[in-house]
């Protein structure tokens, strides 16, 4: 099973971003969308789980967004939360999975068994960050995050 994780579009889904997504079983975006348009196109690659971003929040059609998400992963518990401020101290034990944007660089951590995965920013060059999206490979019992670039 193949996840496309996605953040801080800010209205810019580029081409390759799209191209990364195709074959996706499900795509995750961690906020700061910028336009709806963005998740039209996203739903239309695969089913999507979304959150909005401090910049989707004076945003009148991103009101009906949740700001935080819990959700199933192929058995994994998981966590959808825009900024990682945004993550509870105590976590319950049963999420397996967290996923944040905002900062706009790219992480994969594993922190006690738990995996904090920020797939970067996939819309507009912010400073000398990278223009990322993530995928998670879901192989049995295993996941294999990897960071793509989009941009050289």
């Amino acid at each position: 099973m193949k996840i496309g994780v996605l953040a801080d579009t800010h209205g810019l889904l580029r081409p390759e971003a799209i191209d990364a997504l195709v074959g996706c079983e499900l795509i995750v975006h961690a906020g700061d969308i910028g336009k709806p348009q963005v998740l039209e196109v996203l739903e239309a690659l695969a089913p999507l789980r979304v959150v909005r971003g401090n910049n989707d929040l004076k945003l009148p059609w991103a009101a009906q967004l949740a700001d935080e998400l819990r959700f199933d992963l192929a058995g994994r518990q998981t966590l959808l939360v825009h900024d990682i401020a945004d993550v509870p101290h105590e976590l319950d034990a049963a999420v397996q999975v967290v996923i944040t944007g905002h900062s706009h660089k790219p992480m994969i951590d594993w922190r006690e068994g738990r995996l904090y995965l920020n797939p970067g920013s996939a819309g507009p060059r912010r400073f000398k960050l990278p223009v990322t999206v993530a995928v998670i490979e879901i192989e049995g019992e295993v996941l294999v995050p990897q960071i793509i670039a989009l941009l050289d």
